[in-house]
């Protein structure tokens, strides 16, 4: 079985608002936002790559995956979006949350702009995907 998964989206536009909390401890009912222009990332963060010799290697893909697909369309914009529904086994919540937490910092000391869906609630959300095949990318790390 394969660790983090991916679903990558080169989105014209993608708006989410929070629906319903899911984790006892998130945050209150966060705004609705979105972004234009911008690398959709879906994952989901299983618990494989909680062991100690899988999470770097996991990591270090998955932000070199981002920035590779963002180049592609010289997109500045980023959007992380935890989806614990790409199949497998979850990660804890905590380790989950910490990892996408760092994604998100990684990504912006390098020049990114970072907007994420709410952690620990279900949202609604519109995505308008572009058209060609590297618009929706599915990845195994």
């Amino acid at each position: 079985m394969y660790p983090l998964k991916l679903l990558t989206f080169l989105a014209e536009r993608f708006f989410w608002e929070p629906f319903s909390q899911t984790l006892e401890d998130a945050i209150e009912m966060p705004a609705a936002d979105g972004a234009e222009d911008a690398v959709v990332v879906f994952f989901q963060i299983e618990a494989k790559d909680q062991q100690e010799d899988v999470r770097p290697k996991v990591f270090k893909k998955t932000l070199k995956h981002i920035k590779w697909l963002a180049n592609k369309k010289e997109f500045n914009n980023i959007v992380l979006h935890s989806f614990a529904h790409l199949g497998g086994e979850n990660a804890d919540s905590a380790f989950a949350e910490a990892f996408f937490l760092e994604l998100k910092e990684r990504l912006e000391r390098t020049g990114y702009v970072v907007k994420h869906t709410p952690f620990g609630w279900f949202s609604s959300w519109e995505l308008k995907v572009y058209g060609e095949s590297l618009a929706k990318v599915w990845k195994d790390f």
